[in-house]
């Protein structure tokens, strides 16, 4: 057996990309290894900046020898298809006519010796390398191929031996190189094991997960070690471990004039410009310290390195400083009309029309959240008003949370602050939900009046396509509504919102999203359609009361078998109802009820009917589901014994409209059609 070695030395790969691109290279190679008839027994992806590489091991050297038989096509056939048949075979098949059960056919013998795999592998690793897709990609010089970046490097081997495998401007060889600043002059490595120990050597950790690993526990020793600890940050390190192949921690220092800054600004200021950890103390609020990484050793212990980032980081927050202080000279309620000069969209108005037509929706939404009109009214009245201040203008992703700390040295109430902050939220499912009733209600309100709107102008979502992001806001309404149970119908505050919104294709459009939401909690797509189709439910919180005891109901033994029943009966009207073109939904003459069973049915139905609907009506779906499971036992006694068509037609016209009935009672808990099996 023999490993496969490849690596791809480029120059720098995206952070961002790179995870990706190291599962692509690796399932395009071995779906290429597989398609040539080879097994291998391990695979492992690895990625640096600079470097993409894979490793298979337990590849045979030569490919088995392959002896099948394969039958063509009749022997009367039409010469273009006999043709086509011999002309697929490789060279040296025999062919015969043999006679079979269905007549004479063509068969061929097909013997092909096993070849050396080092031949296949140029044609398999070039499609390979072809085949990887990148986010972004580039052409450079005057090669034809697209990459990442320009390609510097190929080194591949199988068995110890140089693959004759070209890509682009590079052909492979047995070396690679190390770090760019911490060695010099190419490596030539013989396998994977001298391949990770030389690039070790050279200041080059291969292994993403140990670089991140390395990262972090650096990082919290010099937290430590300086009385404090390291602020979890899983997305920054793995962001920081692709851009460095050779990690050094060290600590800087954060000048005391700016700790007055909110912790926000500080942290947004070190992590999206200059990837900087954020350092807290025992109350995790920000300390005066900060943790950079580098890709290099120094002579000076990084003294330099950590000077340089001080400079930086001290001219960036000086900037935020001026933004902080210049913006509290405005109140925030005088910058609101300023909103009037930003276009929210073409069909839709300025920023300034959005916020008056929410602060009109978070009034009347405030009492379902529990808030106060005014303070509701209030809140979304600045909720967008920071856009206007410097400090969001240099970082937009501070926008809310600004807004918090300028209404508060208004003197706002904090309910109203919080609602500013809080207001864009939840934008996404690890996202918090608000919950305080302000907060709510603004929420809410921005959220509809954005789909609402879209949906007036037809700007729908379609396809993948979701330019204004309208998916999003549908499940963050979807999860205000459910986490806070909100008791409202959805169609009333899509007219609310906008009158000219089709409430409708609305609600369908969150049904949809209702599902993509619930499946996460493991509830069944169809017990979602099974409610909803009974129409007019469009309170989400009575909606999911409903499909959570209609699965409860059908979990259990009376449920399942009740489903069966239905379909049963279901099916039998469908036909006979199609045969006859005649409807049977007329209730069941008692006079004509004979059997012991049908009668027990009808007077069962009779009686449980009224008390489901009460139950519904008072939203006690669990009793519904009680009393509708007391019925299993007049059902399937009623199948057992009773022919529905019998010879009697005043008969069979009684007992197929019983038949409907059943379907009926059933359909006022939930549309059982919805609901996939049953089908006995």
């Amino acid at each position: 057996m023999a490993e496969l070695l490849l690596e791809l030395l480029s120059e720098e790969i995206p952070a961002r990309m790179q995870v990706r691109a190291a599962d692509g290279l690796k399932r395009l190679v071995c779906d290429g290894l597989k398609k040539a008839g080879l097994e291998y027994s391990d695979a492992q992806a690895f990625v640096t900046p600079r470097r993409l590489a894979l490793v298979v091991d337990g590849l045979a050297e030569s490919t088995p020898d392959i002896s099948e038989e394969r039958r063509g096509p009749r022997a009367d056939a039409p010469d273009q298809a006999i043709a086509g048949f011999k002309g697929s075979l490789p060279e040296g098949a025999t062919i015969e006519t043999r006679e079979t059960e269905k007549g004479n056919f063509y068969f061929a013998l097909v013997e092909q010796k096993g070849g050396a795999v080092k031949d296949l592998l140029p044609g398999t690793i070039g499609e390979s390398l072809s085949g990887l897709a990148w986010p972004k990609s580039m052409r450079w010089a005057d090669h034809k191929i697209r990459w990442v970046r320009p390609i510097q490097g190929l080194l591949c081997l199988f068995g110890g031996n140089i693959v004759d495998v070209a890509f682009g401007p590079v052909t492979a060889g047995d070396s690679t190189i190390g770090h760019r600043f911490l060695s010099s002059g190419p490596i030539t490595v013989k396998d994977f094991a001298d391949y990770k120990a030389k690039l070790e050597k050279a200041n080059v950790m291969l292994d993403a997960t140990g670089r991140r690993a390395k990262i972090e526990a650096d990082a919290k020793a010099l937290a430590e070690e300086a009385g404090f600890a390291l602020k979890d940050d899983p997305a920054l390190l793995d962001e920081v471990a692709g851009l460095i192949e050779w990690p050094v921690a060290h600590l800087g220092a954060i000048e005391k004039e700016f700790m007055d800054l909110p912790d926000e600004v500080l942290t947004t200021s070190m992590r999206k410009h200059q990837k900087y950890f954020a350092v807290v103390d025992e109350r995790d609020m920000l300390a005066p310290h900060f943790v950079v990484v580098a890709n290099t050793e120094t002579s000076d212990g990084g003294k330099a390195v950590v000077a340089g980032n001080e400079r930086v980081l001290r001219a960036r927050l000086s900037d935020a400083k001026f933004f902080w202080d210049q913006d509290h000279k405005e109140r925030l309620d005088d910058r609101v009309q300023a909103l009037g000069g930003r276009v929210f969209h073409a069909e839709l108005g300025t920023v300034l029309d959005k916020v008056l037509r929410v602060e009109r929706l978070a009034a009347a939404l405030a009492p379902a959240c529990g808030a106060e009109a005014a303070d509701a009214e209030r809140a979304a009245n600045l909720a967008k008003a920071d856009l206007s201040t410097g400090m969001v203008t240099e970082f937009p992703d501070l926008q809310g949370l600004m807004g918090r700390y300028y209404a508060l040295a208004d003197g706002e109430k904090p309910e109203i602050a919080n609602a500013i902050a809080e207001h864009y939220s939840p934008q996404g499912p690890n996202d918090a939900c608000p919950t305080a009733p302000v907060s709510v209600a603004v929420a809410l309100a921005d959220k509809l009046d954005t789909l609402a709107g879209f949906w007036a102008i037809d700007e729908k979502p379609t396809g993948s396509k979701d330019p204004y992001a309208l998916r999003r806001a549908v499940l963050g309404v979807i999860r205000l509504v459910l986490e806070n149970k909100l008791r409202l119908s959805l169609k009333d505050v899509f007219a609310q919102a906008n009158p000219e919104a089709d409430a409708d294709d609305m609600l369908a459009f969150f049904a949809d999203r209702l599902k993509v939401h619930l499946r996460e909690r493991g509830v069944p797509h169809d017990h979602i359609d099974a409610v909803f189709s009974l129409g007019g439910e469009d309170d989400l919180v009575r909606l999911l009361a409903r499909v959570e005891a209609l699965g409860a109901f059908l979990k259990t033994e009376d449920g399942g078998n009740l489903l069966v029943a239905y379909k049963r009966a279901a099916n039998i009207l469908k036909i006979e109802e199609k045969k006859d073109g005649l409807s049977y939904a007329d209730d069941p003459d008692d006079g004509l009820l004979q059997q012991d069973e049908e009668k027990a049915l009808a007077k069962d139905l009779t009686a449980a009917l009224p008390d489901i609907e009460a139950a519904i009506a008072g939203e006690r779906f669990d009793d519904a589901m009680v009393r509708l499971a007391g019925l299993r036992g007049a059902v399937d006694a009623f199948f057992d014994k009773v022919t529905v068509n019998c010879d009697e037609a005043d008969l069979r016209v009684n007992r197929l409209r019983l038949l409907s009935k059943i379907r009926r009672g059933l359909d006022r808990v939930a549309d059982f059609s919805k609901i996939e099996g049953g089908d006995k």
